[in-house]
């Protein structure tokens, strides 16, 4: 397992100084949300991408690829009853398609809580529809680029569509695409009724990335979660990708947050 983290954690920083303190710590890689670098990722030049991915390159440092896909520009959805709304969706996903892969990035994490919401005038079923559709729209350009969806569960306090790895999975099984795979996050676990280990027994075979970090917000090693059970049930399944940090209680500091959540990641895995 390698060991990764998310860039909004340091983004009163500078990319060149994020890599190289990053590289510094012993991450392997680095997470991007693409609204760190613009409202758009359209905006993003050609010549800006290669800076990105070349400073990161010399610093033996991989961009793992994406997350908080939607967060902006706004107006996004892919549960809007409004088709136009949703192709504009499916456009722009396609775009960070394109944006990941020019990074050399091989994952795009669909979390995106507030532009995947049942609304109050439709259906779960008609939500689902509207999902499926968008994500098989986008994956054909994803498999083209070798870039992976991986689909994130979230709790109920976020989102009130697909809330476990059950939900998850069911639509990842339908839609039954190489490139399409799970997202786990420690946090969004803790909210379901199942033990973290039972839920990542059952993600075997679908299990692309996964977040480490803490109910309270912060990252590993911050709260009371013990990630020795965690280490277990990821080996059982023989999972050998990226355990990146992921936080969103950034008071303690990007130094204190990135240090000491891969000294306690390192510990636990015994490295």
């Amino acid at each position: 397992m390698k060991f990764g983290i998310c860039n909004e954690i340091f983004k009163e920083w500078e990319w060149e100084k994020t890599v190289s303190y990053v590289s510094s710590l012993g991450y392997d890689g680095i997470e991007i949300a693409p609204f760190t670098f613009a409202k758009s990722v359209k905006e993003i030049s050609a010549d800006k991408r290669k800076e990105i991915k070349d400073l990161a390159v010399q610093n033996n440092l991989e961009i793992i690829g994406l997350h908080w896909l939607l967060a902006s520009p706004e107006g996004l959805s892919i549960s809007s009853q409004n088709k136009t709304v949703r192709e504009r969706t499916i456009d722009y996903l396609k775009e960070l398609v394109n944006f990941c892969a020019d990074l050399n990035g091989r994952l795009m994490i669909f979390g995106s809580p507030k532009q995947r919401d049942i609304p109050s005038s439709s259906t779960y079923e008609q939500t689902y529809n509207y999902a499926k559709e968008c994500f098989l729209k986008a994956l054909p350009l994803a498999k083209e680029r070798n870039v992976v969806i991986a689909l994130e569960p979230l709790t109920k306090k976020e989102t009130n569509f697909i809330n476990t790895a059950e939900e998850a999975l069911k639509i990842i099984k339908e839609i039954n695409h190489p490139n399409f795979k799970l997202h786990l996050d420690v946090k969004a676990m803790c909210g379901e009724e199942k033990e973290i280990t039972e839920i990542i027994k059952s993600s075997e075979g679908y299990l692309a990335h996964f977040h480490a970090n803490d109910p309270n917000l912060s990252g590993p090693g911050f709260g009371e979660v013990k990630y020795e059970p965690i280490k277990e049930a990821l080996e059982k399944i023989g999972y050998d990708k990226y355990i990146s940090v992921e936080v969103f209680d950034f008071s303690p500091g990007p130094e204190v947050i990135a240090e000491k959540s891969i000294q306690y990641l390192k510990k636990i895995l015994g490295l």
